[in-house]
C-alpha cells in the first residue's frame, strides 16, 4: 500500500498541481504541535526534492515560529477526488519574508497577494505515499476569497500593524521574526 520515495516523482507532481488545499505540521522541542491547512494556488513544487509555498496572513503564525525552532516539517496532501491516496513530504524548511531576497525571487511564481506574509521553502529528504482508503470523498465547489478580500480591505500598512499585534509570537510565546530587520 505505502511507499517510501526520496523524491517527488512526475505522477506526484500533477497529483500535488491538482490538489486544493495542503496541511502544514511542525512542532517546536516544547509546546504545541502545529497543523494548519493552506489553500488559494499556494503550493509550487521547483524540482524533485524542493518546493515552496506562500504563507499568508492568519490568525496565528506558528509555523514561522516553529521552524525557527525546529527547521523540520511535514506537508500532507490528501485525494478528495479520484484515486485515493495521502501524500506526505518531509524535509527542513528556511522561511523567507519580504525583506529577504529569497522572497523576492520566489515572489513571482505566486499571483500577486496584500496578505502575503512569507515565502517557506523545503528541502524534501522523504516522499511517503499511502492507501487514503479512509479519506473520504468531496467535491471541490470554489476557492473562499475572504481572507484576501480582507487583505486587500486592510492595505500593507494595517496588515503590518496586525502581524505586529496578533503574528508576533506563536500561541506558546515564541517569537516568530515577521517584524525583525
Amino acid at each position: 500500500m505505502g511507499k517510501k520515495l526520496e523524491f517527488i516523482t512526475p505522477e506526484l507532481m500533477k497529483f500535488i498541481e491538482n490538489q486544493k488545499i495542503f496541511f502544514v505540521g511542525t512542532a517546536a522541542a516544547e509546546g504545541n504541535v502545529n497543523v494548519s491547512p493552506k489553500g488559494t494556488d499556494s503550493f509550487r513544487v521547483i524540482d524533485k526534492n524542493k518546493i515552496v509555498w506562500l504563507n499568508l496572513t492568519g490568525s496565528g503564525n506558528e509555523t514561522a515560529a516553529h521552524l525557527l525552532k525546529n527547521k523540520r516539517m511535514t506537508i500532507m496532501f490528501c485525494a478528495f477526488e479520484g484515486k485515493p491516496m495521502i501524500l506526505r513530504l518531509y524535509g527542513e524548511a528556511k522561511i523567507y519574508h519580504k525583506r529577504d531576497s529569497e522572497f523576492n525571487d520566489f515572489s513571482s511564481l505566486f499571483n500577486e497577494n496584500v496578505g502575503a506574509r512569507q515565502i517557506i521553502e523545503m528541502k524534501v529528504d522523504l516522499v511517503q505515499t499511502s492507501c487514503g482508503f479512509a479519506v473520504p470523498f468531496m467535491d471541490f465547489k470554489e476557492e473562499r476569497t475572504t481572507l484576501n478580500d480582507w487583505a486587500v480591505k486592510q492595505g500593507e500598512d494595517k496588515i503590518e500593524e496586525y502581524w505586529k499585534n496578533k503574528n508576533n509570537q506563536s500561541i506558546d510565546g515564541f517569537e516568530t521574526n515577521i517584524l525583525e530587520d
